[in-house]
């Protein structure tokens, strides 16, 4: 919860396909069929903890959480993006995203105070059946979107980004994705390289300070799970206001580029507080902040939507969580050593918030790096055009 123009496009040789390999999948079963694969996945290990919770029950949903995380950790998030952008016309795709992640936001809030007032065994349970009501619902009520009517025409002026790169001419598993794909979205795409650089930087200071700051507060003021509780309920609350109502009013009138830097600044700015906090009241104040730190990602993933055809959105969504789960990796790895380091005895010098200092430092190159991105109205969107399909 503290939580995402036109560029010079190379010209590739290789013929125009009708379809991406990478989206063979989607054409096939739609979206929907593939959203049922992780959301039914995600209910057995919830199902185990609500059956029982002894030790060897924990071990069976540790394990099985693990490998299930494994296949489609963000696979959920990625999917819903891609559907919505399938449906929503880009100039709407930034406000939509937010609302997306503003009504997430207000899940994470009702979660909390669930947590907060259920018994551990019927948490649990409560959780579990959630699960299968929103597997139900989506299988019940989401219309199919298959992408048999969203592929790029022949006679369109954009590229649709892979589909213009070389052909390799063996690949293992044609359906699934491969790094060089990703390589080739990446020096394709000067915006998209930017995107990607701004979601890698903008995860390692995220994770960072998630990472140090549960230390940090119980070792400066004490605070307790109740108190920890509390400031992730504030910061959902300003999370769900700033994505349902501001930012469909803001995103139209600033532009998602604009707003992605406001975003990330004001992400340094709360990190800043948090490192220097003098009194237990800081951390309270400064969590209101999210109020406008949260527009980051929802416009960094708009900007990344726009610079791919439509047959290509799962791609380029993919290609982000993929960035942001490798900064999941790394950042835990830095900030969770520096933080024992300067809240222990043997520190070098007295900054007891150093680590989160340094994770508002990565951030402020984020924000450095989307000054870059600049507004072009000539982004890649691939014409939808019935009638006349590109011959594979």
């Amino acid at each position: 919860m503290l939580t995402c123009y036109l560029p010079h496009r190379s010209s590739t040789s290789g013929n125009v396909s009708s379809v991406s390999n990478l989206s063979l999948f989607d054409i096939t079963y739609g979206r929907k069929v593939m959203l049922t694969v992780p959301m039914t996945l995600s209910i057995f290990p919830l199902a185990i903890l609500a059956y029982n919770r002894t030790k060897y029950y924990f071990y069976a949903y540790y394990v099985l959480r693990t490998l299930i995380a494994m296949i489609c950790e963000g696979s959920v998030q990625c999917l819903a993006l891609a559907y919505v952008a399938d449906n929503v016309p880009e100039s709407r795709r930034a406000s939509v995203f937010g609302v997306l992640s503003g009504i997430a936001s207000s899940a994470f809030v009702c979660g909390n105070l669930s947590a907060r007032f259920l018994s551990t065994a019927s948490t649990f349970q409560v959780a579990a059946a959630m699960a299968v009501i929103a597997l139900v619902y989506m299988r019940m009520f989401l219309p199919e979107s298959t992408m048999e009517s969203n592929i790029c025409s022949k006679e369109t002026e954009t590229i649709c980004l892979l589909e213009k790169a070389p052909k390799k001419g063996f690949q293992f598993f044609k359906t699934l994705p491969s790094l060089s794909d990703m390589l080739c979205l990446l020096k394709t795409s000067s915006t998209f390289l930017h995107a990607a650089i701004v979601s890698f930087f903008a995860n390692v200071a995220q994770v960072g300070f998630e990472a140090s700051l549960l230390y940090f507060l119980k070792a400066q003021f004490h605070f307790n799970k109740d108190q920890f509780a509390d400031l992730m309920i504030i910061s959902g609350i300003a999370g769900s206001i700033s994505q349902l109502l501001l930012m469909p009013i803001l995103a139209p009138a600033f532009g998602e580029e604009k707003l992605l830097s406001i975003g990330l600044f004001f992400s340094c700015l709360h990190m800043l507080l948090y490192s220097i906090a003098w009194s237990s009241w800081v951390p309270y104040a400064s969590t209101l902040i999210s109020i406008l730190s949260i527009f980051a990602m929802p416009c960094l993933k708009s900007i990344a939507s726009k610079q791919i055809g439509p047959n290509e959105q799962g791609k380029v969504q993919g290609c982000i969580t993929g960035i942001c789960s490798f900064a999941n990796v790394v950042s835990p790895l830095i900030f969770s050593p520096l933080t024992a380091l300067f809240l222990s005895q043997n520190a070098p010098f007295h900054f007891p918030g150093f680590g989160i200092a340094c994770a508002a430092f990565a951030l402020m190159l984020a924000f450095i790096q989307s000054l870059m991105i600049k507004p072009d109205n000539n982004v890649a969107n691939c014409s939808v055009n019935d009638s006349n399909l590109a011959e594979p």
